[in-house]
């Protein structure tokens, strides 16, 4: 194989290169640069100095980034008790976790309790019912509805719910005896729309003055994620975010600022990844197709589930870039027929494009490994290998 992309770094770190370079993995496999993950942490705490910083660990829960994210003083958004279990072992104490998936069974709510997580996120009465009897006297948040319009992968009418019977859900919890302590949202992952959070924390607003009305008051805002990374679009910087939401926040709450946190996952570890794969086949429908199918061995089972709906379009780097390029379908190496990437849109790939070649799918840090199947059609799952950190040494997750 070429290596001309090992010249060309674009968007993969040069730690990145090396590593690939000199261990020559075989098949697929995720590469994770630690320094990367640092420096958009950082930026996020500068960004948002007085906002807590919980990062979502389901985009990717690899215990060296927990390790280093705990280290710097962050805390966890955690969907589940093993994503709990996992914090804690990274070193947080249970009140820097965010027990934030609001689907919980009432056995997970007590053990979680028991753990010292003492802040839930809830979305009906129902759920509301369960932390009181197993978690009583916890802090809980109600997740209220977005429109999720401009996420390339919303989240919208699964989580959340209407903002009066928001306002109704947080009654009920400071009549169980539970802090109703605040309200959160999720505009969508991968927004770009910088407006999403006016009109989201607009509504919340409404949440907090109906509920001051009945002497309950709120004192926390939950800003959620959607921070993106960079995929083939740019988008708008750190600062950016963090401007437009500082303006949404004064024009709607005045100088009667709530307590505010965010939680960043694909913002932190989305172009910190890399996934190295290899061309398993190229061929044609028909003597008459102009089109090339391009098969790599891996695919939405292996890792790229969020190429669903050709949702997340991820920059794709070949050791041929810069030669005559035409659009192509790709498709993943399973006996699935769901398993295609890119079809409704082609992807443009070199023309040169040969069987055996190495390619890059750049900014896969965030929601790949876990994403990946244990073993449908015996694939392996993904294989994750770290690099950068104090060590600098790689090491296989």
């Amino acid at each position: 194989m070429a290596d001309s992309w090992m010249e060309d770094k674009r968007m993969t770190s040069s730690r990145i290169l090396d590593f690939l370079a000199a261990e020559r993995p075989d098949g697929p496999c995720l590469v994770i640069d630690l320094e990367v993950v640092r420096r958009n942490f950082l930026r996020l705490a500068e960004a948002f100095p007085a906002t807590g910083i919980y990062y979502a660990v389901k985009a990717n829960p690899a215990p060296e980034i927990l390790d280093l994210l705990a280290s710097l003083d962050c805390c966890f958004d955690a969907a589940s008790v093993a994503e709990i279990d996992m914090a804690l072992a990274a070193g947080a104490t249970p009140e820097r976790i965010s027990y934030g998936n609001t689907i919980k069974k009432e056995r997970d709510i007590a053990r979680a309790s028991a753990l010292g997580v003492r802040l839930f996120a809830v979305d009906c009465m129902e759920e509301v019912e369960k932390i009181a009897r197993q978690a009583p006297g916890a802090r809980v948040f109600c997740r209220v509805l977005t429109d999720g319009e401009g996420a390339e992968w919303p989240l919208s009418r699964k989580f959340g719910c209407h903002t009066d019977m928001a306002a109704k859900v947080l009654e009920r919890a400071h009549g169980l005896g539970l802090d109703a302590c605040g309200l959160s949202f999720h505009v969508g992952s991968q927004q770009c729309d910088l407006a999403a959070w006016d009109r989201a924390v607009g509504d919340a607003k409404k949440v907090f003055l109906a509920l001051g009305e009945k002497n309950i008051r709120l004192s926390m805002l939950n800003l959620g994620g959607g921070f993106p990374a960079r995929y083939l679009k740019d988008v708008p910087s750190t600062l950016a975010y963090a401007e437009a939401i500082h303006s949404a926040m004064t024009r709607h709450f005045g100088n009667q600022l709530p307590a505010t946190i965010v939680e960043p996952g694909r913002g932190i570890v989305g172009d910190a990844g890399v996934i190295k794969t290899e061309v398993v086949l190229i061929s044609r429908k028909s003597d008459a197709d102009d089109t090339r199918w391009v098969y790599l061995d891996i695919g939405k089972f292996g890792g790229l589930a969020e190429t669903m709906d050709e949702a997340i379009r991820y920059p794709i780097r070949t050791p041929r870039d810069g030669s005559e390029a035409a659009p192509c379908i790709i498709a993943g190496p399973t006996c699935d027929s769901a398993d295609v990437l890119y079809e409704k849109t082609p992807y443009a790939l070199p023309l040169s494009l040969q069987i055996g070649d190495e390619l890059l799918i750049e900014a896969t840090g965030a929601y790949t490994s876990t994403y990946a199947s244990v073993a449908f059609n015996g694939f392996a799952p993904l294989p994750t290998y770290i690099v950068g950190g104090k060590s600098d040494a790689a090491l296989a997750a």
